[in-house]
């Protein structure tokens, strides 16, 4: 994670907060307390980004601990506390990666976006049900969440990450962009061929369901 910390500097800065400013002084001057608020404001943050991309517990309490470790020894070396929030991300996402990388569940090749395109005469797709529209059935809300997290999951890592970022995560291009070291062009392709998969993958789930059933 050497580069996480090497590439602060290029982090965009957004409008200042007093609270950031603040905090990253105190951690420099290494306050009493000072990391214990940091990890008590962005702890919980960084822990739901690692559920939502690894999609185990004790994944995502790795990458929390890892990037806490990160934390520790380099945000004192952040030059501006208003790039806090993204410069975090880099470090999680880094730490994501690396936990992916060193597990069993990638998949065996990438999917292109050719084989997620619609065919020439093809029928309507059904519609994935919207959770909000659900009714308010704690069953079927679960079964539904379950789904959805299992189609993120199946998602190769590159496009994954960049789907959690932006969709879930609510980051702009801009700040996924630096986070990942990548081109605004490569981010909004990725994102565009992880929303792809996650469409043609719910649809199949939903389409194998209605078949089970007996339904068109």
């Amino acid at each position: 994670m050497e580069k996480v910390t090497r590439l602060n500097a290029n982090l965009p800065v957004v409008e200042k907060d007093p609270d950031s400013d603040e905090l990253l002084s105190r951690i420099r001057e290494d306050a009493p307390g000072a990391f214990d608020e940091f990890v008590t404001r962005f702890g919980g943050r960084i822990y739901a980004f690692g559920m939502k991309f690894c999609g185990e517990r004790e994944d995502a309490k790795d990458v929390l601990q890892d990037t806490l470790l990160q934390a520790y020894r380099s945000l004192r070396e952040l030059e501006h506390a208003e790039a806090m929030t993204s410069w975090l991300y880099r470090v999680a996402a880094n730490a994501c990666l690396m936990k992916r990388r060193k597990g069993k569940f990638d998949p065996e090749r990438e999917i292109s976006l050719e084989e997620l395109l619609p065919g020439p005469g093809e029928a309507a797709r059904i519609q994935i049900p919207d959770p909000a529209a659900l009714p308010h059935d704690d069953a079927v809300r679960a079964e539904t969440q379950a789904r959805v997290q299992k189609a993120i999951g199946d998602l190769p890592p590159a496009y994954r990450i960049v789907l959690v970022m932006r969709d879930m995560e609510q980051l702009s291009t801009q700040e996924v962009a630096d986070a990942l070291s990548l081109e605004i062009s490569a981010v909004k392709m990725r994102l565009h061929r992880a929303r792809l998969m996650l469409r043609n993958s719910l649809e199949e789930s939903y389409a194998a369901d209605r078949r089970a059933d007996g339904r068109p």
